[in-house]
């Protein structure tokens, strides 16, 4: 499966007593819609995925397959660090009829590049549904080398990596090592880290799983269909009108600020589930400003 364009790292809204904010959760899927994004990921790390029951992470992908109704690509976040947990949310989105899976690198237990290989390898070959692997080291502890990355992209089934290391040398060593096994039309590079995008598709990256679309996902589709395009003048000018709010919005950890904004903003978000907790003073000011100078509030 091809993965091109810009896809939102949804937030699960929750209501004043932390239940799923099904209505909210529905209207956020038809606001990002409206904005043109190409598809949307239910149950993610922003989704708050560590602290979600299994219900609950069921019920998010139900919402997200049945509102979306085919109009974008639905990916469903169902990675964990037990592959057989990862393998039972995955199985369970492709019953529900999601487009693809995001497998988070398992976390804690720092797998050996042999056991991430195996990982992914097993959900791929039992589960006919497209997976996206994504790197995060500074959440998860593991940090995906690049040959580990090519190895799964020999795998039928991994057809991406969202890739979230912070170091846009890293992507330029993924693509290069892509290219030279003949796999840069079939495996995609995703970038993870909003304030890189532009930087991450230039030298490969087709493009974003993005946290910050929540709020701004008209700017977000904007940048990335003009580096598509090859228009890198008018990229460049809307990476730098959203930089100063990306960084807001990662102020403290996400999808803290994000939520927070959404709130701001009037957008279903609701609280935030512990232990998760408000931001600081400071960093409200910082995150009020970002959004008054981007004409959001």
């Amino acid at each position: 499966m091809n993965f091109e364009g810009t896809y939102v790292a949804m937030v699960t809204p929750f209501t004043q007593d932390e239940e799923i904010d099904e209505e909210g959760f529905r209207s956020n899927i038809n606001f990002l819609i409206e904005k043109g994004v190409n598809g949307l990921v239910g149950a993610g790390t922003t989704g708050e995925s560590a602290t979600i029951s299994h219900e609950e992470h069921h019920k998010v992908i139900d919402i997200l397959v049945d509102e979306v109704d085919g109009r974008v690509q639905t990916i469903a976040g169902t990675g964990s660090n037990a592959t057989s947990e990862a393998f039972s949310l995955t199985q369970y989105a492709y019953d529900a009829g999601a487009d693809a899976a995001l497998l988070i690198t398992p976390y804690y237990n720092k797998p050996q590049p042999q056991g991430l290989i195996d990982h992914y390898g097993c959900i791929a070959e039992k589960i006919d549904i497209p997976l996206i692997a994504y790197n995060v080291p500074s959440r998860t502890g593991t940090n995906m080398d690049v040959e580990t990355i090519v190895e799964l992209a020999k795998i039928d089934g991994v057809d991406a990596v969202k890739e979230a290391s912070g170091s846009v040398d890293k992507v330029s060593d993924i693509y290069r090592a892509l290219t030279h096994e003949g796999l840069e039309d079939d495996f995609n590079i995703l970038s993870g880290e909003d304030s890189l995008t532009m930087p991450i598709m230039a030298v490969g990256g087709t493009g974003v799983i993005s946290a910050s679309a929540n709020i701004d996902a008209k700017r977000m589709v904007l940048m990335v269909d003009s580096i598509l395009n090859d228009d890198y003048t008018r990229a460049m000018e809307l990476h730098y009108e959203m930089l100063e709010l990306i960084r807001a919005l990662f102020v403290e950890s996400n999808p803290v600020p994000v939520k927070t904004a959404m709130n701001i903003m009037g957008l279903p978000s609701g609280p935030l589930r512990a232990p998760l907790a408000e931001m600081r003073e400071e960093n409200l000011e910082i995150l009020k400003k970002a959004l008054k100078d981007s004409n959001l509030i």
